[in-house]
C-alpha cells in the first residue's frame, strides 16, 4: 500500500511539474528531459510513469473527460429545463474552478495548436459537444445549440478574457455563470413563442 501511494505521489508531482513548464514556455517547447531535471528525477524514472509528453496531457484529459461523462449523464436523467441547465452549467463550472483545473485550462487554451494534433485534444472536443447537446436538449435550433456551446466557453474563457486585477476566483465564476446564464435562459425560448407551435388562443408578437 505505502508503495502505491509513493507511486501515485510521484505520478502527481510529474503531472503538476509538467503543467508548469508546458504553461510557461509551451507544449512544443518543453522537453521531458527538463520535466526530469525539474522534480531532480532521472529520465528513466520519469518513463516508468510517462512514455511521452503526450501521455502526460492524455492523463490531464482523462481526468477531465471522467468528469464531463458523469455530468452528462446527470443532465440527461433530468427534465429539458432551465432549471436543470442552470445546475449542470453551474456544476460544470465548479470542477473549472476546484484544484488544479484552473491551471489545466490555462494550459488547454495556451496550447491550442498542439493539442488539435493529439487524440486527447479531439476526444475533449466530441465530450464537449455531448455536453452543449445536453445543455439544449428539447430545442434542437442552430441557435439553442450555439447559445449552448458558448454557455461552456464563457466558463473557459472567465479565466483569460476577465483581466480585472485582483479578481478573485468566485468573482471570476460569478461573472462567468452570470454571462452563461444570459445564453441559456434563451434556449427554448423561440420555439415556445413560435406562432407556428404556439396553442391556439395563445398571443402571438
Amino acid at each position: 500500500m505505502g508503495v502505491r501511494e509513493s507511486t501515485g505521489g510521484t505520478r502527481e508531482r510529474i503531472k503538476a511539474v509538467a503543467l508548469e513548464l508546458f504553461t510557461e514556455q509551451g507544449y512544443e517547447k518543453t522537453s521531458l528531459r527538463e520535466i526530469a531535471e525539474r522534480l531532480n528525477v532521472t529520465k528513466a524514472a520519469l518513463y516508468y510513469h510517462f512514455k511521452s509528453k503526450d501521455d502526460i496531457v492524455a492523463s490531464f484529459v482523462e481526468d477531465r473527460l471522467e468528469r464531463m461523462d458523469a455530468l452528462t449523464a446527470w443532465a440527461e436523467s433530468q427534465p429539458a429545463t432551465l432549471a436543470t441547465r442552470r445546475e449542470l452549467i453551474s456544476r460544470y463550472a465548479d470542477t473549472m474552478f476546484a484544484g488544479e483545473q484552473p491551471s489545466v485550462m490555462r494550459f488547454f487554451e495556451q496550447n491550442q495548436t498542439a493539442l488539435k494534433s493529439l487524440a486527447a485534444g479531439q476526444q475533449m472536443r466530441g465530450r464537449m459537444m455531448q455536453l452543449a447537446n445536453a445543455l439544449c436538449r428539447g430545442d434542437d435550433s442552430p441557435a439553442a445549440q450555439l447559445r449552448a456551446a458558448l454557455s461552456l466557453f464563457a466558463v473557459h474563457t472567465s479565466w483569460f478574457a476577465v483581466r480585472a486585477p485582483h479578481i478573485t476566483d468566485d468573482e471570476r465564476r460569478k461573472i462567468a455563470l452570470e454571462v452563461a446564464d444570459e445564453l441559456l435562459a434563451a434556449i427554448g425560448e423561440e420555439r415556445d413563442q413560435d406562432p407556428a407551435t404556439a396553442p391556439p388562443g395563445s398571443p402571438r408578437h
